[in-house]
């Protein structure tokens, strides 16, 4: 498969599901793999790097927290870097597979941290060396991590839209009535993106002609009662993008996110827009919430996985599907959902 990389009635069925059709597309060989996870210490064993590699993924995306880092020292910052980029299953990656992503608070360098970070500017620039970024790059220059790739492959297209959720992101509103950390702020106060950032992304989608557009976010979009980090706790910006994705008309728009040490699938439909949209989170490389005893989400499609793992889209365009898993150690499809886009 000869890939030419540029930088710059729905049908829901769940794995359990007997369609002669859903047989036949899982079957069938994928187009396009895409892999992504987030949540990984390099202090701790990352198990999952070789059943990455026997996934064969035309793409790694890096969805946040991909150190631990939690430091304004770049020294520090960049020695945790270079330690992930040494771990040998990493490296073979590194080798065969065009890797990109986005960062989210720990590799960002602040707990929870946002636009008052004052050493985001550097940190940007460790993040960009992380992921080979050239020198003369304009990325270099921008304020924030966002950017989108293109994917061309036999004549179909997939935009991968990398979204930053920290540069610009105001301050969260904290909860101090229940045992939730946070609660959403005010309609309309605050920011995730920022200006600047929401005008480029409106600009991505409208102009957009690939076939699967992917919005790379390091929180869950959907998922929002839970009292942890997420869009929901800017409500406004969340209404806000339900509204520009519409408007756009951007065809088989997804979102990824990480940041939870869980995975699941979020799915709701959007007014104005054909297909359902579904939210990925795939959450917990190294690590994962264990203890997981259950939280509200009124949009998860199936069970939340609560052990370590990584997510896997599957293209097939002929008959315009996604294939998605959650996969565990030793390649074990722990949860898979699929989707037509009409």
């Amino acid at each position: 498969m000869k890939i030419i990389y540029f930088i710059i009635c729905s049908l829901f069925l769940v794995s359990c599901s007997s369609s002669k059709k859903q047989v036949e597309n899982i079957a069938s060989e994928p187009d396009f793999i895409l892999a992504f996870g987030s949540c990984n210490r390099v202090d701790l064993p990352n198990l999952l790097w070789d059943d990455i590699l026997k996934a064969n993924p035309d793409v790694w995306v890096w969805g946040g927290d991909n150190i631990y880092a939690d430091t304004d020292d770049m020294v520090a910052l960049r020695a945790m870097y270079n330690e992930q980029k040494e771990q040998p299953g990493y490296k073979q990656l590194l080798k065969s597979t065009d890797i990109i992503g986005t960062w989210d608070d720990h590799d960002y360098g602040l707990n929870d941290g946002g636009v008052e970070f004052s050493a985001k500017d550097a940190s940007q620039q460790e993040f960009l060396n992380f992921i080979n970024v050239p020198d003369d790059s304009q990325l270099r220059n921008r304020q924030g991590v966002y950017n989108s790739k293109i994917y061309e492959i036999d004549g179909h297209s997939i935009n991968i839209i990398l979204l930053d959720t920290r540069y610009f992101r105001t301050r969260l509103t904290v909860d101090t009535e229940t045992d939730k950390r946070l609660k959403p702020n005010k309609y309309g106060e605050g920011t995730i993106l920022g200006d600047v950032q929401w005008n480029w992304l409106e600009n991505e989608l409208k102009t957009t002609t690939a076939e699967f557009n992917i919005i790379v976010s390091s929180v869950q979009y959907l998922s929002k009662e839970h009292g942890f980090e997420a869009w929901g706790n800017f409500p406004h910006e969340v209404d806000r993008m339900a509204k520009v994705i519409a408007d756009s008309k951007a065809e088989g728009v997804i979102v990824l996110s990480g940041d939870r040490h869980i995975s699941e699938f979020s799915k709701t439909n959007l007014e104005g827009v054909d297909n359902p949209l579904i939210d990925f989170t795939s959450s917990g490389l190294t690590h994962a919430y264990r203890d997981f005893s259950g939280e509200p989400n009124q949009y998860r499609v199936g069970e939340v996985v609560f052990t370590e793992s990584f997510g896997i889209l599957e293209f097939h365009f002929n008959t315009r599907t996604v294939d998605f898993k959650i996969v565990g150690d030793n390649g074990v499809v722990l949860q898979r959902i699929e989707q037509v886009y009409e």
